[in-house]
């Protein structure tokens, strides 16, 4: 607890008059880039691996990184995150970023050994459609090399849940809302992102673009500025 307390204090003395002005426009509100959703686990660090100031990151956590269906009859953090990020914030982009030796994965595969750890085994029944064929693609493979196709595997069920929400895909109808898979590898700092149009995971890099259309403010922003070159599509 010392650790953290005097980390409070270092950046009460170092850091935060360095950004007061940051501080104070935060005061104003807030009007984040993207909602992130991401696990609990404590080796992952949002904003040290996007590199982004606070206000910029709508951040989501839980163990497994994982999203509650709309078919889910109870209330739900997950869900009102969600719709809070989508309808009030209009947040232009979601990120479901799994991640390497993911815990919460690792026990979706050994449920049989979750006895001690019930929450835990009823939450990750939001990830059991991972494992329906699980077994048969990944004939041969090492332990090692399982978890890694069903961590990659559990980041598009959660999107798929994503999906299922109706103000989700009415903003992606819109052209006002793109989601983005990704894993991220913490050992080498290496983010892959699926593809779609490849089918698969490959280095942020590499990863096609989806696209949107400019929104109407965008769009009267490139007229009244009269500078060539603006892209709206990245």
């Amino acid at each position: 607890m010392s650790r953290i307390i005097k980390g409070i204090f270092n950046f009460q003395k170092n850091v935060h008059g360095t950004k007061e002005q940051l501080f104070k426009n935060l005061g104003a509100g807030q009007k984040p880039l993207a909602l992130f959703i991401t696990c609990s686990d404590s080796r992952i660090s949002p904003d040290m691996l996007t590199q982004t100031q606070p206000g910029e990151l709508f951040i989501m956590r839980n163990a497994g990184n994982i999203v509650s269906p709309c078919s889910w009859d109870h209330a739900s953090g997950e869900a009102a995150t969600l719709e809070y990020a989508v309808k009030q914030l209009k947040v232009r982009e979601v990120i479901i970023c799994g991640h390497a030796k993911c815990g919460a994965v690792h026990g979706l595969l050994h449920l049989d050994t979750l006895d001690a750890l019930p929450e835990v085994k009823r939450w990750l029944k939001f990830s059991e459609p991972v494992l329906a064929a699980l077994k048969k693609d990944t004939a041969g493979m090492s332990p090692e090399e399982v978890l890694t196709i069903a961590i990659e595997r559990n980041v598009l069920q959660q999107m798929e849940n994503v999906k299922s929400y109706s103000f989700v895909r009415e903003a992606i109808d819109r052209g006002e809302l793109r989601l983005h898979s990704w894993v991220y590898h913490f050992e080498t700092g290496t983010v892959l992102a699926y593809d779609q149009t490849k089918n698969r995971f490959v280095s942020l890099s590499d990863a096609t673009k989806p696209q949107f259309s400019a929104t109407k403010e965008e769009v009267e922003t490139y007229i009244k500025s009269h500078q060539g070159g603006m892209d709206f599509t990245i």
